[in-house]
């Protein structure tokens, strides 16, 4: 990490780059950012932008569970729990003719209220209370680690379903008759999601991890005129608004997380209007 943190303050000669911490945070901010923007393609895509709000909630009773088990590190439980939520919701979805809206939302506000239950009961509410906004700060070296293993891991799974992913957004029945097996695709896309978001909580923060999710997607939407420029245009998007946001928070004092997030809904409102004109 020294070489790392060599170039960096090599690269960027402020004051920010003179602390460690904020080596740190912007490490797991390059790592993050690009993550997000390609998997909010698809995110926005699937029109599956309160999915991944509802899998931010489900944070809350993953940490419970594990204060349930005793299980000392939340990510762990948060996890399993945000795998086996994503896929569930999915399963009923496919099987119900209740409107994805309703499923969504009856999974979403019955999990974050289990949590809130267990974690009060527990007295343990307050001690995990910062991750309802996050703290990218407090981010470790061998936590860089492990998500620079996540972000290759998420790359690699990408390249073999990406074409999969676009067919099936655009049309589920050609993707099936195409060969596609459907439910395979959507299920391992929801794996990686919950994955991806359970991650990335502790640092961003449940109430706006999925705006950082989904508005650089959305804003790159506005401008992109195919499949290649909407990726494109949503990586470098996630990756300003993280970088950007999180330089600004610190001379600002304010919440990184909800930095980032106000810097991409300017970029959204900014694409919207010039599509518009």
């Amino acid at each position: 990490m020294t070489l790392i943190y060599n170039i960096i303050e090599t690269v960027l000669p402020f004051t920010f780059a003179q602390f460690d911490f904020m080596k740190n945070a912007l490490l797991a901010v390059i790592l993050l950012t690009p993550l997000f923007g390609m998997l909010g393609t698809m995110a926005v895509n699937n029109k599956m932008a309160f999915f991944s709000d509802a899998l931010g909630h489900s944070a809350l009773t993953g940490i419970a569970i594990g204060v349930i088990l005793g299980i000392g590190n939340p990510i762990i439980c948060m996890l399993f729990f945000g795998v086996l939520f994503g896929l569930g919701i999915r399963k009923v979805k496919s099987s119900t003719k209740a409107s994805s809206d309703t499923v969504i939302s009856v999974f979403s506000s019955a999990s974050i209220a289990l949590g809130i239950v267990i974690l009060s009961k527990s007295g343990g509410f307050a001690k995990y209370s910062t991750y309802l906004i996050g703290d990218i700060l407090t981010v470790s070296p061998s936590y860089i680690k492990v998500l620079a293993v996540v972000l290759v891991v998420v790359y690699v799974i990408w390249y073999f379903i990406y074409n999969k992913l676009l067919l099936l957004s655009v049309n589920p029945s050609l993707s099936s008759s195409r060969g596609v097996k459907n439910a395979l695709v959507e299920n391992i896309f929801v794996v990686i999601l919950a994955a991806a978001v359970m991650l990335s909580i502790k640092q961003i923060g449940i109430l706006t991890i999925n705006s950082l999710l989904i508005l650089p997607a959305a804003a790159a939407r506005n401008i992109s005129k195919n499949s290649r420029q909407y990726l494109i245009f949503s990586t470098v998007i996630s990756m300003f608004c993280g970088i950007a946001g999180l330089i600004i928070s610190f001379y600002a004092d304010t919440a990184a997380g909800a930095t980032m997030v106000l810097i991409a809904a300017v970029f959204y409102f900014a694409t919207y209007f010039k599509a518009k004109n």
